[in-house]
């Protein structure tokens, strides 16, 4: 065999071994990719700027709470059928990548956010973030605020007056908290492979971290 052709078969085997080498080490880094998207945490924060009918209810405890001129405008409403309910609901997420527990630090970019909103266990609209939103590894919360405007009635028209009130005030109003309310999401976030999705459907609730 000549010396040439030794040569080039050497070069070949370095560079094969070169190549599975980098498959594997992307393989690797792929896995690592999809593990830390895994450890994204999400939980209900609180609900803000509740109005139904265009009325804050913010303030306000009770049906006994509200006006009468505006008891008699929600009245209506409802006798007509429709009961507009315009809310903020924070979400907290968590990127647990801090540069602890064998994790690399890294800041998770998430660029969708595909969730449907459940009221008192009834599924009602649909929706997605508008831009990108950073969330940084240092294993504090950011929250993101999903912007919520729906007709309630067109729901839970089948409460009655009282009891869609009573729903309201127990989500936007003064003691009012995200308790009755359930997200179903799917995260998608940038990583130096391309955007991926999180792997399921996410139920995000206030109590616990999913």
């Amino acid at each position: 065999m000549s010396r040439i052709l030794k040569i080039i078969i050497a070069m070949a085997i370095f560079l094969t071994m070169l190549v599975v080498w980098q498959s594997c080490k992307m393989v690797k880094d792929v896995t690592a990719a999809v593990t830390n998207l895994q450890k994204m945490q999400f939980k209900l924060e609180n609900v803000s700027g509740f109005t139904v009918g265009g009325i804050n209810i913010q303030n306000k405890k009770s049906i006994s709470d509200i006006s009468a001129m505006d008891a008699v405008r929600l009245t209506q409403m409802v006798t007509s059928k429709k009961l507009s309910v315009s809310f903020i609901l924070n979400v907290a997420a968590k990127n647990p990548n801090d540069g602890t527990n064998n994790t690399r630090k890294s800041t998770a970019t998430l660029t969708s956010f595909d969730w449907n909103l459940y009221i008192d266990g009834v599924k009602t609209i649909s929706g997605d973030i508008k831009k990108s939103i950073e969330i940084p590894g240092t294993g504090q919360s950011t929250i993101i605020p999903l912007e919520m405007s729906l007709d309630m009635y067109e729901f839970l028209g089948n409460r009655g007056y009282d009891g869609l009130l009573n729903l309201a005030l127990a989500i936007g109003g003064v003691n009012g908290s995200p308790a009755k309310l359930k997200l179903d999401a799917r995260p998608r976030v940038s990583t130096p492979f391309g955007e991926m999705n999180y792997p399921g459907r996410l139920t995000i609730v206030d109590k616990t971290w999913n």
